[in-house]
């Protein structure tokens, strides 16, 4: 029954925006969370488990901003950059003195931080679900696309979503600093000998990284519940989405975030049981075929 919904659903024109403007809802802030996570393993090579209580955190600022401000706008910067700051202060105080030291140091670090950062949610939200609604700004009808009607608000995730991914890629590709940041993911030593100062770009990696996992958080909220823990599901799906586009790859993270935002909307209109599932069996089938994921470099 359930198959047959998937199939008469790809003969809707209808039924296939919706389904399209829910998996790139889905895929755009799975790319901002992912995008930042890539960064600075690339740059860094930490895999920052805590980025998904990054995410929780730009929620939270964004719902705790709202209560004395009301435009949304100025919000969403100030919480971003928010948790952009955080971040820094995580890199200096704690992430610094393990860059040489073995993987399961860093997710020891990151795990702790993840329970830390949950009790405090706790501590100051409180355990209840919040909920933000959307904008002031956003309340308004929905606009009809193809027959399906979409909310304004829905729309505007996706732009910025694409208009980050544009940013991430004029700026590491065109700018100089990108440049440098590019280079040090290739030998941070070299980029050193140079004079430039490496502590500071893993510095400004990691509060970029940050901005962005706080912004997918932001954009998130008025979509969403906020509940401390919140971050647990999207760092599975960020991670499985570097692992598919290729870690250290803005553009496959990208397309990566897509993909899966594509295998939920529509496995769950023909497999509502099991449509977790193929996120995973989407990551399956790229590592058997391309171990590096889709943009994933030879190493050296």
């Amino acid at each position: 029954m359930e198959l047959m919904k998937l199939i008469d659903c790809f003969g809707s024109l209808s039924c296939l925006t919706t389904q399209i403007t829910s998996a790139l809802i889905l895929g755009m802030i799975l790319f901002l969370v992912a995008s930042g996570l890539s960064l600075i393993f690339g740059v860094l090579g930490v895999l920052n488990f805590a980025h998904g209580a990054l995410y929780m955190l730009g929620a939270y600022f964004t719902y705790t901003f709202l209560a004395l401000h009301g435009n949304f706008g100025v919000i969403a910067i100030l919480a971003s950059i928010g948790v952009g700051v955080f971040g820094v202060i995580f890199e200096r105080v704690f992430i610094k003195r393990i860059y040489t030291s073995p993987l399961l140091y860093q997710l020891l670090l990151c795990y702790a931080f993840i329970l830390i950062l949950d009790d405090l949610a706790k501590l100051v939200w409180g355990y209840e679900f919040k909920s933000i609604g959307l904008p002031s700004s956003f309340r308004r009808p929905p606009m009809k696309i193809f027959g399906s009607f979409v909310p304004s608000y829905y729309l505007l995730i996706i732009i910025l979503g694409v208009t980050v991914a544009l940013i991430l890629w004029f700026f590491l590709s065109k700018t100089k600093f990108g440049k440098i940041i590019r280079a040090t993911a290739h030998s941070s030593e070299m980029v050193g000998a140079l004079g430039i100062n490496v502590q500071l770009v893993y510095a400004g990696v990691f509060a970029l990284g940050s901005f962005l996992a706080g912004l997918g958080g932001v954009l998130a909220g008025p979509v969403r519940s906020i509940y401390p823990g919140m971050g647990a599901s999207v760092i599975i799906e960020s991670f499985i989405v570097v692992v598919i586009g290729g870690l250290g790859s803005i553009g496959g993270a990208f397309i990566g975030a897509i993909l899966i935002g594509l295998m939920r909307s529509f496995g769950i209109v023909g497999f509502p049981l099991i449509e977790e599932s193929f996120v995973f069996i989407l990551m399956a089938i790229v590592l058997i075929l391309r171990p590096r994921g889709l943009f994933g470099k030879k190493e050296s």
